[in-house]
């Protein structure tokens, strides 16, 4: 397998650096969530804390696909994190990605991120429905949302644990993580609508969601709030029938080995 390595022109990564972390990757750091699809570590490089993703490594048809045809998961959340800075949208600082490819196929890859410091994200407000400020930060997220919509990107994984919230003086920053689904376009009305889906299907979200979206675009609240719950539950009907399938298929494979 060779490797690539590109490196952000701010960062103070270099190479070396880069691949002496990646070979402790798998015995040290701090684990992010249960590492079952992607693995996700914060580890030290020279006293400062990184945020490292490992990308799982791609289907079959897939190591063809990232080989030659598409960019891989970990260029995409590089290539995206720039743009959303540059349209004044914060995410974690982009430090680099690394792709091992063979002549044919594509292998293992990573992208490498300046760990951010939070508070917390939006699962927070689903978990704890009387949590302090509760309605002035799902307004502030809603307005961030609403600036996502107006500078053309569709962020196409808005979901609860995917916006990182820190706390300032002045009110709340919002980070976009986990970058490499996006789109850059004019968004419809309903496709503005719908990106609501993932964060919650809980009604009392939504309507604050949707009082707060329609005065920002000027529309009824009443046709908006529908809207939206429906969306929400098309959503919620559809990940319900997936993860059933997907009980399925695993208890029958695991049976079948």
């Amino acid at each position: 397998m060779s490797v690539r390595i590109k490196i952000h022109k701010n960062s103070e990564l270099t190479k070396p650096l880069i691949l002496e972390t990646l070979n402790r990757f798998s015995k040290e750091g701090e684990l992010i969530g249960t590492g079952y699809r992607n693995v996700i570590k914060i580890l030290e490089i020279d006293g400062v804390k990184y945020n490292i993703k490992g990308f799982k490594v791609p289907n079959v048809i897939n190591k063809i696909v990232y080989r030659f045809f598409r960019k891989s998961k970990a260029e995409r959340s590089f290539l995206y994190a720039d743009k959303l800075l540059e349209a004044g949208i914060l995410t974690p600082s982009p430090e680099a990605y690394v792709e091992f490819t063979s002549l044919f196929v594509f292998g293992k890859s990573y992208y490498i991120s300046k760990q951010l410091d939070y508070d917390f994200t939006i699962r927070k407000l689903i978990d704890e429905p009387q949590c302090e400020d509760y309605d002035n930060i799902l307004r502030q997220f809603t307005q961030f949302t609403f600036q996502l919509h107006e500078k053309g990107i569709h962020f196409l994984d808005h979901s609860p644990g995917n916006t990182l919230i820190k706390q300032t003086s002045d009110g709340y920053d919002f980070y976009l993580v986990d970058l490499n689904r996006m789109e850059f376009k004019t968004l419809s009305y309903d496709e503005r609508l719908a990106n609501f889906a993932r964060l919650s299907p809980k009604d009392y979200m939504l309507d604050i969601i949707s009082d707060e979206y329609a005065k920002l675009i000027n529309k009824p609240h009443n046709e908006l709030r529908e809207r939206m719950y429906y969306f929400s539950e098309k959503f919620s009907s559809g990940f319900k029938k997936k993860e059933a399938f997907k009980k399925k298929y695993y208890f029958w494979r695991k049976k079948k080995s």
